[in-house]
C-alpha cells in the first residue's frame, strides 16, 4: 500500500525538486499526486513500497534540517547584505501600489464586518 511521505502543498519548487532528486538518488521509488483541476486534491510524494518509509524518512528529516539551515542563512544574508525588500523600501518604490493594496484590505474588511456592526442597531 502506498504511503504519504511529503505534502507538497505550499512548498516551493526549489525544495520539492530536492525531495525528488534525493529520492532518486538513493533508489526510492516513489510517485506524485497534484491537487487536481478544482485544487481540492492532495498534492503529494507517495512512496510505492511501505518498506521504504523508515529510511525515505530519515533521508528526509536530513534534508529537511540542511534545507531550512540554508534558507536562513540565505535570509540572514540578504538582511545583512540590504537585498531583502522591507515594507517601507516596497512603500518608496512603489507607493501607488501599496497604498492600492491597503486601500483594497481595508474595503475588504470594512465589507466583512459591516453586517456585524449593523446588527447593533
Amino acid at each position: 500500500m502506498a504511503q504519504l511521505l511529503f505534502s507538497l502543498r505550499n512548498v516551493p519548487d526549489e525544495e520539492a525538486d530536492g525531495v525528488r532528486q534525493l529520492l532518486e538518488q538513493n533508489g526510492i521509488p516513489y510517485y506524485e499526486t497534484s491537487a487536481g483541476n478544482w485544487g481540492i486534491a492532495t498534492p503529494a510524494i507517495w512512496l510505492n513500497n511501505d518498506d521504504d518509509l523508515p529510511r525515505a524518512r530519515q533521508l528526509l528529516d536530513g534534508f529537511q534540517r540542511d534545507y531550512v539551515t540554508r534558507q536562513q542563512h540565505d535570509y540572514a544574508q540578504s538582511v545583512s547584505d540590504g537585498s531583502h525588500k522591507t515594507f517601507w523600501q516596497g512603500l518608496q518604490q512603489q507607493p501607488l501600489k501599496v497604498v492600492l493594496y491597503i486601500v483594497l484590505i481595508l474595503a475588504v474588511l470594512y465589507f466583512s464586518i459591516k453586517p456585524f456592526l449593523s446588527l447593533s442597531h
